[in-house]
């Protein structure tokens, strides 16, 4: 296993990202048309398509989900995707054409330092082509894709990935998040993680738990940048789930980020979480085992939003008032990811 929603099969995840301008984009191609919803729980959230994974809409399958930078300009990102896609021949019929179904959604990362004077159009749609050309099983970390320009409250923000499996039932879980949030991932300014119980392995750091709760690791951020504040995931699975089935699990994959990140959700967030499902194995129980997938989803989640931070690198020539350091530059090292 790689650790990553790829072994999800069926899943492959691109990136492409512009220095210059300290954004990027992160595109995740499916095989195939996979069942799919989302749940919405920042207050400033920035989407396309969403409105089609509701349960009751017509559309079952989605093709491609997008994450990007850029605000309202990394919308753009997503016709990128659906042009990659129609060169193929994928989308949902329509007499005789396919129109590709890729929903998505943005981060604010608008005040990082980058350059962002790209003239009449901006480059996302260019972004969101190549990240999709470049899906592949293997995923980057960190200061990749939609994670390139990420920032957290006291950290350089990142994207992550990670998987696991429910013992005993065949399911399997992974997730990708983008992580630019208002609040911190890690307990107060100190190297500790809030998702440290869910760890695996050193896949963080392997630092644990601090021995008790540092002075002000619960205080409210002094940092306030409008708009500058989201995490973006998608958590996928191999169980067979409807559209409804695929709401809940979204819902309750929502937790992992309160057990990331601190404060989480609040007016400043667009925080959206995507679920997908392939299909691959039924359900048993359809009450029990959505639980039991919705469980490994939050850890799951919770563990990548950890991941992305911790592989996150500083990028030369952003300077102020755009990043703040990368945990590795902070911190050092601090192990190896398991």
């Amino acid at each position: 296993m790689r650790n990553a929603i790829t072994d999800i099969a069926g899943i492959r995840v691109g990136h492409a990202a512009d220095a210059r301008i300290a954004s990027g984009v992160t595109a995740l191609m499916f095989d195939r048309p996979f069942t799919a919803s989302v749940d919405v729980r920042g207050g400033g959230p920035g989407t396309r398509e969403t409105d089609l994974l509701d349960p009751e809409r017509t559309v079952e399958g989605v093709d491609a989900i997008v994450l990007s930078g850029g605000s309202a300009f990394g919308l753009d990102a997503a016709a990128g995707v659906v042009a990659r896609l129609a060169e193929t021949g994928r989308g949902f019929p329509v007499g005789g054409m396919r129109v590709p179904i890729v929903p998505g959604a943005i981060l604010f990362d608008l005040l990082n330092g980058g350059d962002k004077a790209w003239g009449r159009y901006p480059p996302y749609r260019e972004l969101g082509y190549l990240a999709a050309q470049a899906a592949s099983e293997d995923v980057a970390l960190g200061s990749v894709g939609a994670g390139t320009g990420a920032r957290t409250a006291n950290l350089k923000g990142g994207l992550g990935s990670a998987s696991a499996d429910i013992p005993g039932t065949g399911f399997r879980v992974g997730a990708l998040a983008a992580v630019n949030a208002f609040g911190r991932v890690t307990v107060g300014d100190g190297p500790h993680f809030w998702a440290a119980p869910f760890e695996r392995g050193a896949e963080f750091g392997g630092l644990g738990w601090p021995a008790a709760m540092p002075e002000g690791a619960l205080d409210f951020p002094v940092r306030t940048l409008p708009g500058a504040a989201t995490t973006l995931a998608v958590v996928a699975t191999n169980a067979a789930l409807t559209k409804a089935q695929c709401k809940r699990l979204a819902v309750a994959a929502q937790v992992g980020l309160a057990r990331a990140i601190h404060p989480v959700h609040t007016p400043l967030d667009g925080d959206v979480v995507f679920a997908v499902a392939t299909g691959a194995v039924p359900l048993a129980d359809p009450v029990g085992d959505l639980a039991r997938l919705g469980d490994m989803a939050a850890q799951v989640l919770a563990r990548s939003i950890a991941i992305g931070v911790f592989s996150a690198a500083g990028l030369d020539g952003i300077g102020t008032p755009g990043l703040p350091p990368a945990w590795r530059d902070r911190f050092g090292a601090g192990g190896t990811r398991g």
